[in-house]
């Protein structure tokens, strides 16, 4: 497709509708995040892929051309984010990067922290990869990634530290998740413009909360940033695989138009407190069964799964988080496979 097409396309594509639509559907659909497995089809390192937005974007394009998901996702990397503020990440071919150490010490080094630009880092690489996926990728929705306001102020000050913090001088936090905030408010704006049509912010601390202090320390920064970017044509998927069902409704105050759910909370039961009108996207395994899992068990587990929320039509099937480097192609043939037998039947 042209790129002014997509432009048109982009300008056509009512995410409001999207999610009505799939609410709709007779059949299940499914949306794992998901981008290792193109990264490796195509023969890139984990390393090349989250620096390089033109690999990262090929990887993308590679999936959705060979499985029915009906939306893709770029990388749920984070530290992107982490490294724009100054902190330092440690690289691998084989594995998804990390925070080395925490560059917050101290309530001194919360007030001095700058917010940084757009043009630090690896922002700009992933800008690239959204720009050039979203150009491809023109027959589903394009999710980017981002990470939540709580789980990158424990990436800067350390999670142990924070946790303290918040209980300790909760003014303090306050004042680093504005700043936080703040920077991420920006970048899905950014996001936004490179054509992307939605963004799966990964908020995973949050789920150590309790359901009060992740509404206050959480959730009231997410909705911030949910009133700001979302709209018809950009819609936030709000990520929290920490959530064993404590944090459902603090998670729900938000406003998102799609919650995502991973494996350590029972499907069934969080999808209660999610709104008939938004999707609850979840929950199969990533490691135990997308990576370390057989075809088979994986069918299985498919299969179990959708016969426990078939009374749920805005239930999306998808990996409780981001599938891991090294998922084996079999596993996630036998996802869609199931799910397609699932619909079948």
């Amino acid at each position: 497709m042209h790129p002014r097409n997509k432009l048109l396309h982009n300008m056509k594509m009512n995410m409001k509708q999207w999610v009505a639509s799939i609410i709709e559907r007779k059949d299940v659909t499914a949306v794992p995040v998901m981008t290792h497995p193109g990264i490796e089809m195509n023969g890139n390192t984990v390393r090349e892929a989250v620096s390089n937005g033109r690999i990262h974007a090929e990887a993308v394009e590679r999936l959705a051309k060979a499985y029915s998901a009906v939306a893709a996702c770029t990388i749920m990397d984070l530290t992107t984010e982490a490294e724009a503020f100054g902190a330092e990440i440690a690289f691998s071919d084989e594995a998804v990067p990390a925070v080395s150490g925490h560059m917050l010490t101290n309530v001194e080094s919360i007030h001095q922290l700058q917010i940084p630009s757009l043009s630090v880092g690896r922002i700009p690489q992933y800008l690239k990869a959204n720009l050039l996926a979203a150009r491809e990728v023109n027959d589903r929705p394009l999710f980017a990634g981002c990470i939540g306001p709580f789980s990158l102020v424990g990436r800067l000050y350390d999670m142990s530290g924070i946790m303290m913090l918040i209980y300790e001088n909760p003014d303090a936090a306050h004042t680093l998740l504005a700043k936080c905030t703040q920077f991420i408010e920006k970048y899905c704006q950014a996001l936004k413009q490179t054509g992307a049509d939605g963004v799966v912010m990964a908020e995973p601390a949050a789920g150590l909360m309790s359901n009060d202090d992740c509404q206050e320390f959480s959730s009231a920064y997410v909705k911030y940033i949910v009133d700001k970017v979302q709209d018809e044509h950009f819609i936030v998927v709000l990520h929290n695989c920490g959530n064993t069902g404590q944090c459902t409704k603090a998670m729900v105050s938000t406003g998102a138009a799609a919650y995502h759910f991973g494996n350590k909370c029972q499907m069934e039961e969080v999808i209660k407190d999610v709104p008939p009108t938004a999707l609850a996207m979840g929950n199969i395994d990533p490691v135990s069964v997308f990576k370390d899992g057989t075809p088979e068990q994986m069918h299985q587990t498919v299969l179990d799964l959708l016969d426990k929320m078939k009374d749920y039509p805005n239930f999306v099937l998808s990996s409780g988080c981001d599938t891991p480097p090294h998922t084996p192609v079999e596993n996630v043939n036998a996802f869609f496979d199931a799910l397609n037998d699932w619909n079948k039947s």
